[in-house]
């Protein structure tokens, strides 16, 4: 897909650009995570494994799917990882910092992953959520996904998070 440019919620924030990520943003993606994920540190249970990231592992799902980057005024303002998974495109660690929240960047990286879906064939998104986090499972039902399977980490007895997906 190519790149698309909106105007956020802001007008303080200036354009917002998304783009696929090349394998030498590893590094940008990798300080994005760190900084959207860290609010969770000590939080969930088992800890997320977005904190054992390194560089070397977004360079690994890069080249397995991709991701898209948002970019807001010339600074990275978050990401999301795709790929094609049992004819579904699955969402992970979507990312946006704590200084772009509100912003609708989220909104957008979830609908550019979405169209990407469409435009390459597959059935629909799928994405995991946390049970510990009740808000985004609820925010991703009112973008039209609903939950398609509990899961369980290793060594746990009880389900940890779920599957979402939407269909299309």
């Amino acid at each position: 897909m190519e790149s698309t440019t909106w105007r956020g919620k802001t007008n303080r924030m200036g354009p917002v650009t998304l783009r696929e990520a090349g394998l030498d943003e590893a590094e940008t993606i990798l300080g994005l995570m760190q900084a959207a994920f860290a609010e969770y540190e000590g939080v969930l249970d088992p800890p997320s494994g977005a904190r054992t990231e390194t560089a070397e592992t977004v360079r690994h799902r890069l080249l397995k799917g991709g991701a898209v980057l948002a970019d807001a005024g010339g600074e990275p303002a978050g990401f999301a990882f795709f790929e094609l998974q049992d004819g579904l495109l699955y969402l992970g660690r979507l990312s946006v910092p704590p200084t772009f929240r509100n912003k609708g960047i989220g909104s957008k990286l979830l609908e550019y992953v979405e169209e990407r879906a469409r435009t390459s064939g597959a059935a629909g998104v799928r994405l995991g959520v946390r049970l510990q986090l009740p808000h985004l499972i609820a925010r991703y039902e009112r973008k039209g996904y609903r939950v398609t399977k509990y899961m369980t980490h290793a060594g746990y007895a009880q389900p940890t998070f779920v599957f979402m997906e939407k269909r299309f």
